[in-house]
């Protein structure tokens, strides 16, 4: 299978990837240990969803068990600016790099689902010339995943080689930095496995160092309950207080572990244009967002992962961060949110008015 897995990582190149690298479902035996243990600390948070299918989530070759071979790949999103320079302008809204263009999970899933085409037709799988749908079952079998199932990707992805979990937990690639997006296709396939990569972190703590709300209670440890973009994305209801302050003007996501990254000196602007960033998400006025109703929401954000959090949960964090702007200007933007119909934007909101106040 070796010629086969050097022909799919050029048709991986040729799809738009990164990069392309292959491992054993079971190479990753020291998932299950550190899942365990993770919500033991319950560093998960309101994730319940991550203590279901623990035996998939940290055993991928139990998720299925005929698969041979686990395809892992990156996709480059990388920003055209300094993603920390946003932070000095109080008065505008911060957002994940990530976010400020297309939703990756439907870009990447896309561009798995015509790759896993091609390795099913060079694979074997193909007959009488008919197209193989991915979603099903055919000879060679695969399946495609992207951040959607309870697959761990990251220690995946290290296994195969293409980077290393950390000290932030997230994926760093020597010749990529730490900007990627990642997708995997099981498939059935005896596919030429790559090495795993060693860790390069070295005695480095820029990404424990830089969190503003001291999220890593150790290196290679996450605790999501601080961690803003668990907060802002993830939370429901009002964020600890102690904790508001902290958020800044981050309103969606938090880059800063990612960009502090020596790495990134090997990063580079994303090649795929659904990634760059839309002129009105760069930085948006806060006093913009705080206006939106439902159907304005809906609209400015279709087609972005922004969406997903829905109105309510983005306005509430747009008040916490005009909270923290010390702007008296914006001050009737949030009394005017004081009597939202969500309890907590009247909360976000009324906390903001009496941190302008004083």
């Amino acid at each position: 299978m070796q010629d086969l897995t050097e022909r799919l990582k050029r048709e991986a190149a040729e799809v738009g990837f990164a990069a392309c690298r292959v491992c054993r479902p079971g190479d990753v035996p020291q998932v299950m240990e550190r899942l365990e243990n993770f919500l033991a600390r319950g560093y998960h948070g309101q994730m319940g969803w991550m203590a279901e299918r623990v035996q998939w989530r940290g055993a991928p070759q139990v998720l299925w068990p005929e698969a041979r071979s686990v395809v892992m790949l990156a996709e480059n999103y990388g920003p055209d600016e300094d993603p920390l320079a946003v932070l000095e302008a109080r008065d505008r809204a911060a957002i994940s790099v990530y976010a400020q263009n297309r939703d990756y999970h439907d870009v990447v899933k896309k561009k798995l689902k015509r790759l896993a085409r091609w390795l099913i037709a060079e694979g074997g799988g193909a007959r009488h010339g008919k197209a193989v749908d991915p979603d099903t079952l055919g000879t060679p079998q695969v399946k495609v995943f992207v951040d959607t199932a309870p697959v761990p990707e990251k220690p995946l992805a290290q296994a195969a080689g293409l980077g290393w979990q950390g000290k932030h937990t997230n994926l760093v690639s020597r010749e990529l930095g730490s900007w990627l997006f990642l997708g995997c296709i099981f498939t059935t396939l005896e596919l030429a496995v790559d090495g795993a990569e060693r860790d390069h972190c070295g005695s480095c703590r820029a990404c424990l160092d830089i969190c503003p709300t001291e999220a890593f209670p150790a290196p290679y440890q996450l605790d999501v309950r601080r961690c803003i973009s668990y907060l802002t994305i993830e939370h429901k209801g009002p964020v600890d207080e102690a904790l508001r302050p902290r958020l800044g003007n981050r309103i969606y996501g938090c880059d800063d572990c990612l960009a502090v990254c020596p790495w990134n000196k090997f990063a580079r602007r994303a090649e795929e244009v659904k990634y760059h960033a839309r002129d009105d998400l760069r930085a948006p006025p806060l006093a913009e967002l705080a206006g939106l109703d439902d159907a304005a929401f809906r609209a400015r954000f279709s087609g972005s992962p922004i969406k997903r959090i829905g109105r309510d949960r983005l306005v509430r964090n747009v008040c916490y961060a005009i909270g923290n702007s010390g702007s008296a200007a914006l001050r009737p933007v949030v009394q005017a949110l004081c009597e939202d119909a969500d309890p907590a934007v009247r909360d976000a909101a009324r906390w903001a008015v009496s941190r302008l106040a004083n």
